[in-house]
């Protein structure tokens, strides 16, 4: 936890944002795996964390936006459950940290929300959170989720949105770790080992911290497939690894970073010429990082980056802003260029996208491969994102779009043909926006392809 009075300015700030009524923030119970006493790893709600820091699952928050008084509701842990678990934080103690708040009994909050004053919530997105905020506030489900508050989700986006200096520091200290399990990744695999064998020592990294990853580790020589899970490919000579993984810091804030690499010690021609590309297009959205700036153009400064790079190898043709414009690039790029970054990898992303990536001036894109842009409004000092352009050749997608002569005025679909084995490349690092421009955090982790070859050589010899 931070010190208490961070936690208190927090919840001060958002009762004067909100301004009148009953702001409700429930925290997260434990999730049954396959009975009560077997479950998922406990992962407390963000909001929850933002404002109480309590990691502790039972728990409820509720803030009185009029007098600025929070409550904590939850019991004790009653002594059979100590038997089990071993001694535990009183709420006593948790209520001092959290930079005092009035516990009170869970019987005791359906009579306070019951009065006539306004509740403001978040939209749920767990079904059990659903239900019982049904209960609470005498509602169908369905009236739960159309009733949450647009204010208090614009509010605490506007909050969160802006790191504070240590929130910063505890990003970055997840980000090193994130460095260290892509160097073990890059130092691991070899020819013959599973995918498996080596995403347990990109797991293992930030678990020899005390951490774990901050969200399920992507690594893959099947690159084209975005978020792919699986982990039974075998590394062959001649295969590219994509490495997608982050860690966590011991606050649940989050490290996001991707690496490409050849299983063999060097890149062939093809590998290098479309990994340059995708390097060049990430170094060309992070020149544009400046406060102010909508990042919108930064991804469409990538997005040209990489037609530009395609079209000489011959696999896009014509003028290269029009194709850019029609989102011919999109058959290679297809997601955004980067995300919000925070105590979620994508931060906030339960709150809709829309209110943390866009604006009333800068609305989302219906265009295939924009419209999966999370974050396009204008940054400002104390956004941290991401910046993860890729190449990918996905085979369905281009039979797709050859048979249906989409973009066809700006694709050599017989050129592109030959590439359908190719796989994809990612490369992803972590910024901070400034008063001037932005800041890479965390170590630098190689990158370049001399500096991925040199590492892959050294792992091998």
């Amino acid at each position: 936890m931070f010190a208490p009075e961070t936690y208190r300015d927090r919840r001060h700030a958002l009762a004067q944002q909100i301004g009148q009524g009953l702001i409700l923030l429930p925290g997260h119970d434990e999730s049954p795996m396959n009975f009560a006493d077997n479950g998922y790893p406990f992962r407390q709600d963000s909001t929850f964390l933002y404002y109480f820091g309590i990691d502790r699952p039972g728990l409820t928050g509720l803030i009185d936006a009029e007098s600025g008084e929070s409550f904590l509701f939850g019991e004790d842990y009653s002594l059979d459950w100590i038997v089990w678990m071993g001694p535990q934080t009183q709420l006593a103690e948790y209520s001092r940290a959290s930079g005092g708040l009035t516990v009170k009994d869970p019987g005791d909050l359906s009579a306070m929300l019951g009065s006539d004053r306004p509740v403001h919530y978040l939209p749920p997105y767990r079904a059990e959170v659903r239900l019982q905020m049904a209960a609470w506030l005498g509602k169908n489900p369905a009236e739960v989720t159309e009733g949450a508050s647009e204010a208090l989700i614009q509010a605490i986006v506007t909050q969160r949105s802006l790191k504070s200096d240590e929130e910063v520091a505890a990003i970055e200290a997840a980000v090193r770790i994130t460095g260290e399990m892509h160097l073990t990744a890059m130092r691991t695999a070899r020819p013959g080992m599973t995918e498996a064998e080596v995403m347990a020592k990109v797991y293992q990294a930030a678990l020899a911290h005390g951490q774990h990853p901050s969200f399920p580790i992507i690594l893959s020589v099947r690159g084209e497939v975005l978020h792919n899970h699986h982990y039974g490919n075998t590394l062959s000579e001649g295969d590219l690894l994509l490495c997608d993984a982050g860690a966590q810091s011991p606050g649940y804030y989050a490290g996001d970073m991707t690496r490409t690499f050849p299983v063999s010690d060097r890149f062939s021609t093809r590998q290098k010429e479309i990994y340059q590309i995708v390097l060049d297009a990430l170094q060309a959205g992070v020149q544009t990082l400046r406060p102010g700036l909508p990042y919108r153009e930064s991804h469409l400064k990538s997005a040209l980056t990489i037609a530009q790079g395609l079209k000489a190898l011959g696999l896009m043709k014509g003028d290269v802003e029009e194709a850019v414009a029609a989102g011919a690039h999109a058959l290679f790029f297809p997601h955004g260029l980067g995300h919000m970054m925070g105590l979620d990898v994508h931060d906030m992303e339960n709150l809709g996208e829309d209110y943390v990536g866009y604006t009333d001036a800068i609305t989302r894109s219906s265009q295939f491969g924009l419209r999966s842009l999370r974050l396009g409004r204008e940054l400002a000092p104390g956004f941290v994102l991401t910046v993860e352009p890729g190449i990918y050749f996905i085979p369905p997608l281009i039979d797709r779009w050859r048979a249906d002569g989409t973009c066809a005025d700006f694709l050599n679909f017989d050129r592109i043909e030959t590439y359908k084995d190719f796989g994809g490349i990612r490369i992803e690092d972590d910024y901070l926006i400034t008063r001037v421009g932005a800041r890479l955090l965390g170590d630098p982790i190689p990158k370049s392809v001399a500096e991925v070859e040199d590492i892959r050589a050294e792992a091998l010899s």
